[in-house]
């Protein structure tokens, strides 16, 4: 089992980053520099119709995926199902109409809250509970934003390539291309590296290799020139927002929020910094916020987190329960 502080970090984090990148999610990093300065956004702010420190649905389908996980742990029972199910119930929360409520998330009144989420899981989700087949060619970043858990509810024994195709697996019930679900599998075997204390740098290796060892060459291109784009483009320092949008995009997609978390994680010297470069974009900020705190934080833990991103930081009760049954 993992160490608890590391799941923690992994899912507080996530959470801080998402919180503080979501008000910001949608504007031009010209709006956000007049607005907050040469830095950007750098604390919570309530602008943007947001409370002070609140989720959007990037942590509501983590914490679902979570329950999902960890009941099919104690159960005995077929992760992709359980998980399949705790998604109705989230979409459930959204105002889809489902009959069966199958989890305790549910009924938390906080996850009822409708913070811009993702059509396409609002879509496909809508077809499951009506008993349809989904079949899209969605490669949008709502896959990889809600698989971290997979990393922290993995057995010891497991591989590296099993974690890779649970995660996509999870991806794949709402996008089904492969930058879509492939990026959700590498990136999961990252936070599975850091919480076993690799660092970023071994941890992004691990995620390509598990990349080339399940994926063929034409799936996995476009994520894996992504991954190694952002690689590149952390070498040379810690870039402007400008050079982030150039060459890794706006955060939108599944290959694009994970080469943007990747760059922001292997070139801040720490997690507020790190966090900040994610989401200091014209681009998706809550995403890319929060997959750069699931990776830092489950490399660093959660004392790593600013004490002030803590304090009003919605639902911390919540992941702090979750973890603890990790």
């Amino acid at each position: 089992m993992i160490d608890t502080d590391s799941a923690r970090g992994c899912l507080l984090a996530g959470a801080a980053g998402d919180a503080l990148g979501a008000p910001v999610e949608f504007r031009s990093w010209q709006h956000i520099e007049r607005d907050f300065g040469p830095r950007g956004i750098t604390d919570y702010t309530a602008r943007g119709g947001y409370g002070l420190g609140a989720i959007t649905d990037d942590t509501q389908m983590t914490l679902f995926t979570l329950e999902g996980l960890l009941r099919a742990r104690e159960r005995g029972t077929d992760p992709v199902e359980e998980v399949r199910l705790a998604y109705l119930d989230w979409y459930a929360t959204q105002g889809g109409g489902v009959a069966r409520r199958s989890g305790e998330l549910v009924h938390d009144e906080r996850l009822h809250a409708r913070r811009a989420p993702g059509l396409t899981c609002l879509s496909a989700l809508g077809k499951i509970a009506a008993g349809q087949q989904e079949v899209n060619d969605s490669k949008g970043c709502g896959g990889v934003m809600r698989v971290a858990p997979v990393a922290l509810v993995a057995e010891p024994e497991a591989s590296d390539r099993e974690v890779f195709t649970l995660a996509g697996n999870l991806a794949r019930l709402t996008h089904q291309h492969p930058s879509g679900y492939l990026s959700a599998g590498a990136f999961a075997v990252m936070v599975r590296a850091l919480v076993a204390s690799a660092s970023v740098e071994e941890a992004v290796e691990a995620g390509l290799a598990a990349l080339r060892e399940v994926a063929s060459e034409g799936d996995r291109g476009e994520t894996e020139r992504a991954v190694r784009a952002a690689v590149s483009l952390a070498r040379t320092g810690v870039p402007e927002p400008e050079v982030i949008e150039q060459r890794l995009g706006g955060g939108w997609t599944g290959e694009s929020a994970l080469a943007i978390a990747v760059c922001a994680a292997l070139c801040a010297p720490d997690l507020r910094e790190g966090v900040r470069v994610a989401v200091n974009h014209s681009g998706d900020s809550d995403s890319t916020g929060s997959l750069t705190g699931n990776l830092l934080g489950a490399r660093y833990g959660a004392e790593a987190i600013p004490p002030e991103w803590l304090g009003p930081l919605e639902c911390r009760d919540l992941i702090e329960k979750l973890a603890e049954r990790i």
